[in-house]
């Protein structure tokens, strides 16, 4: 049995994922700087009783879930140190790999607000209870809608309790992932096994009742009542069922300009790595002959979708293939004049390498995980390549996230004097 004590603590800063950290290291969940709190220490964590001396920095929290759902830890703490942790946190990271490179200042792009929610079924006395899950827990918080998605995903725990109950109401855990999109939701189901025509039926009948734009179950398309598009580059793009989609409409408009912005005269071909469903891809495209590698086949069939339907984009190609298991190889990055990758929170790995290894003279790289950037960028710098330009993007609002652009150059040799 885990020894519970209580005890007061001066909290000296801000941790990572946006703890109050004691003198000692103690991470104190919603305390700020400055603060002198009292604690209940369970094991080699502390949780807040009381604030016995308050920060200047504490703002009240908009949302009424905040300190018990998961997905929010820094609503209290007011804009200016906000944006300093957060552009701290970069700082940090490129500092423990040793590059030697100012960040730019952090750029805005929370927009209206998010645009996709997963939100968890469980079954509760009565039918389906439907929420987030708390912090460092599997206790489920029951919400009426989240504050910071944009309002047309306010309704989708109503919607998600109306899509458990052929389901079963959540005995079964069921994650329902929802995206925002032009022609309205677009709703996955997932945790769920084969289901039976009968239950298929209901379930088809129960999203047009609902309005939904498309449902599937585990990516398989149950229906599609209309195209659930959204504008990328300004480019119509239907991305696929259950498919990646940054977090908000701002995000990628943000991401997508930072990378053509890098992009100089001299860049005629451009291989986009991780191109997901392809957003970098088109609005590069607009200018430059573009290559796309990927690993998911229905994300790689919706670039070729939006491809076909623009008149206009200079070339587009596309590749399947596992970059993590099978790196594109110097010799073949060396046909393009730029590299842009964009991996998930893992990082780029084994494929970091290689473009280090390669002669290409401009890469692009993006990230959401400040370390496994500064990891991947470390490669690229042993490998000949400056770090000229690093930008930290807020898309992913009170949350320790931070997502990054950074743009490296390979200097080229100087001509021989004759």
């Amino acid at each position: 049995m885990t020894e519970t004590t209580t005890e007061t603590l001066e909290i000296v800063r801000l941790g990572a994922r946006g703890d109050g950290m004691a003198e000692d290291g103690t991470p104190v969940a919603f305390a700020l700087p400055g603060e002198r709190v009292t604690i209940r220490r369970e094991g080699g964590r502390g949780h807040l009783q009381t604030v016995e001396r308050t920060s200047p920095d504490r703002i009240t929290p908009f949302c009424p879930y905040f300190g018990t759902c998961g997905g929010c830890a820094v609503q209290h703490l007011a804009a200016g140190p906000y944006a300093a942790w957060k552009h701290g946190q970069l700082v940090q990271a490129l500092s423990q790999a040793r590059l030697e490179v100012q960040p730019e200042a952090m750029i805005d792009a929370r927009g209206e607000g998010r645009r996709r929610l997963t939100l968890h079924v469980r079954a509760g006395e009565g039918g389906a209870r439907v929420g987030l899950m708390a912090a460092r827990s599997h206790d489920l918080v029951a919400i009426d809608h989240c504050p910071i998605t944009v309002p047309m995903l306010h309704r989708a725990p109503e919607i998600a309790g109306a899509l458990s109950a052929p389901l079963g109401h959540g005995r079964k855990p069921l994650d329902v992932a929802f995206t925002a999109t032009e022609a309205g939701l677009d709703v996955d189901i997932r945790g769920h096994g084969p289901i039976a025509e009968g239950v298929r039926a209901v379930l088809v009948r129960l999203a047009a009742e609902l309005d939904l734009a498309r449902l599937s179950l585990h990516g398989e398309v149950l229906v599609e009542r209309r195209a659930p598009a959204v504008t990328s580059a300004g480019l119509r793009l239907v991305p696929p069922a259950g498919g990646f989609l940054q977090a908000t409409e701002a995000g990628e408009a943000v991401l997508a300009g930072a990378v053509v912005a890098a992009l100089d005269r001299k860049t005629k071909r451009v291989v986009d790595l991780f191109s997901g469903a392809g957003p970098f891809t088109l609005a590069m495209a607009q200018t430059r002959d573009v290559h796309a590698v990927e690993g998911e086949a229905a994300a790689l069939a919706s670039l070729d979708r939006a491809v076909r339907a623009v008149p206009g984009l200079r070339r587009v190609t596309t590749e399947r293939r596992d970059l993590f298991r099978r790196p594109l190889l110097p010799l073949e990055l060396e046909a393009y004049d730029a590299v842009v990758f964009d991996p998930p929170r893992a990082g780029a790995g084994a494929q970091a390498v290689r473009i280090a290894e390669s002669k290409v003279p401009l890469v692009i790289g993006v990230a959401c995980d400040v370390g496994t950037f500064s990891r991947d960028a470390a490669a690229l710098v042993a490998g000949g390549y400056t770090l000229e330009q690093v930008t930290p993007i807020d898309q992913f609002a009170y949350s320790g996230h931070v997502e990054v652009v950074g743009v490296f150059r390979r200097p080229r040799p100087a001509r021989r004097r004759l």
